[in-house]
Formats: structure tokens, sequence, C-alpha cells
């Protein structure tokens, strides 16, 4: 990995339609500070070399930037327009990637990934070309068929993470594929275009804010943790 230009695109497109609220989830106050800045703390605190990307919704680039000046946020980063679907929204970053090396693309409401999970990611799409962090099932799962429902071995399953770290090259090769609805995470998107798909492990603290509860359960990660 040494010698590899390092660039991170964090997703931020979404509306927030499960939160029930005002503005996009990630944009939301956690600890004080929007999710959406813990984000990018993340990987600047990491690497503060890498290359920072931020994807946003039109409507609300100038709201970051008033969000920025707000709470002195002068991390250095890039903005996009996101696109009408998560595919579309990581084509429109790939865009601004000129350098050749690895490419994370991280959910703008995953505030806790930790510095590990990146060591992880990186070091395997370093080696592989491709890194998928991801967790163990830790709950009883059922698979509901035509004929009722069945037990499954949760042994054989994961809960996928972000950031999904891959060579610019393969993320270039996949995203010039027409989009699928099936396309719901970048992994897919590789994985279609004929390239294996390695899993490292993840953090359980990586949690994606999606709901009101999510944000709770945060806050009290970041205090567990002392961020």
């Amino acid at each position: 990995m040494e010698g590899m230009e390092k660039t991170a695109i964090i997703v931020a497109g979404g509306s927030g339609n499960r939160m029930k609220h005002d503005v996009p989830k990630q944009f939301l106050l956690l600890h004080g500070t929007p999710v959406l800045m813990h984000a990018i703390t993340c990987f600047y605190n990491w690497d503060n070399d890498l290359e920072l990307i931020v994807a946003l919704p039109e409507q609300y680039r100038e709201y970051w930037q008033r969000l920025c000046a707000e709470h002195r946020f002068g991390t250095r980063h890039t903005i996009v327009t996101g696109g009408s679907t998560r595919f579309h929204t990581v084509r429109n970053s790939l865009a601004r990637v000129h350098q050749e090396g690895l490419v994370a693309i991280h959910d703008g409401v995953r505030p806790l990934v930790s510095h590990a999970t990146l060591d992880r990611c990186f070091s395997m799409a370093a080696e592989k070309g491709t890194a998928i962090p991801c967790i163990p099932v830790s709950e009883s799962i059922r698979i509901q068929q035509d004929d009722g429902s069945h037990p499954v071995d949760r042994t054989l399953y994961r809960l996928i993470q972000t950031p999904q770290v891959f060579r610019l090259e393969i993320l270039k090769k996949a995203y010039a594929q027409e989009y699928m609805p099936e396309f719901t995470d970048d992994a897919i998107v590789v994985e279609k275009a004929g390239f294996p798909i390695e899993l490292v492990e993840g953090n359980t603290e990586n949690i994606k804010i999606t709901t009101p509860a999510d944000l709770v359960v945060a806050e009290a990660l970041m205090k567990d943790l002392k961020l």
C-alpha cells in the first residue's frame, strides 16, 4: 500500500426520509457536529494526505457550505453533485478521480468507522484489488419462502459495511456498465463486472444512521469510545 495514492469518495446524497426530519440525516447533529463531518474526519485523521471527495444533493450544496462555516470545519474536500441513485452518484464522483491508486467509497452516515478497519480495507485492496468490510450476524435468522419461513445457518452470512475499497482501474471498468436496479452497493457493481470480492473484518461500531434510534446509539457509542 505504501506509495499508492488514496482517495475517499463519501456518498451523502440521501434524503433521509426515514428520519422524519426537515434535513437529510447526514446533516443532523451527532455529539454537537453534523454526522457527515464525523465521517470525513475519520478518513482525514487516518491519513491527512488522502484526497476527499464528498457527493451531495445539488439542493444542499449551499446548506453544507453554511454548516462548514458555522462549525468552522476546515478539512479540505472536493464537493461533487450526486446523481439519481447511488450508482450514478459514485459514477459522477469517479469522474473527479484522476490519480491511479486506491479508492474508498463510504456512506456519509457511517461516522464511526475505525482506523483499524481502514487499515484492513486499504491493505487488502492494495493486495487483491477489492476489500469489503463486514461483521458476523449475531442473531438467529430465517429465510421467508413460498412454503413458509426456515432457519438458516447464520455463520454463513455477513453484514456488509463501508468503506468498500478498490483499485481505481477496477472501479472505472465496473462503473462503465449500464445501471441495474440490483446495484445497491459498490461490491455488487464490481462483482457484476467480473471481479472477485474480498471480505475483511469491519468494526461493530461502524453503524449506518438511518433512523432516529440509530442516532441515539451513535451518541452512546461516541461517549463510550471517548470520541
